[in-house]
């Protein structure tokens, strides 16, 4: 006897191969509580906090908020780009006085330094 495709709800879930890393397994566990609160509210069995704490991703604050997030982590990124960025120039100042200063003759270039941005 053929069976009947199944529709969406009547899936079984796929086997996933098992996590090798904390990150993984984490990953693995918010998707199961998330599968598991999409059946929930499909069958009208969630409690309030699941409810609630879906509505409340929905909201323009919580996108705001998330926006602010990536908003700071790209800021962070950035600061710590510049930051590299001016220890290499310092590096490179300091390189190209003392190549100076042996071109004229000078013994050490102990007078001459970068002055400090800070």
């Amino acid at each position: 006897m053929a069976s009947r495709p199944r529709t969406p709800d009547e899936e079984q879930p796929r086997d996933r191969a098992p996590a090798t890393t904390p990150e993984q397994s984490e990953n693995q566990m918010v998707r199961l509580a998330t599968d598991l609160a999409a059946k929930q509210l499909k069958e009208g069995s969630a409690s309030s906090q699941v409810i609630t704490h879906f509505l409340k991703l929905g909201t323009e604050r919580e996108k705001l908020e998330r926006e602010q997030l990536r908003a700071n982590v790209e800021l962070a990124r950035a600061k710590i780009t510049a930051i590299e960025s001016h220890e290499k120039i310092q590096e490179l100042f300091t390189e190209a006085l003392q190549a100076f200063s042996s071109y004229s003759g000078q013994a050490e270039p102990a007078a001459l330094e970068m002055p400090d941005d800070d």
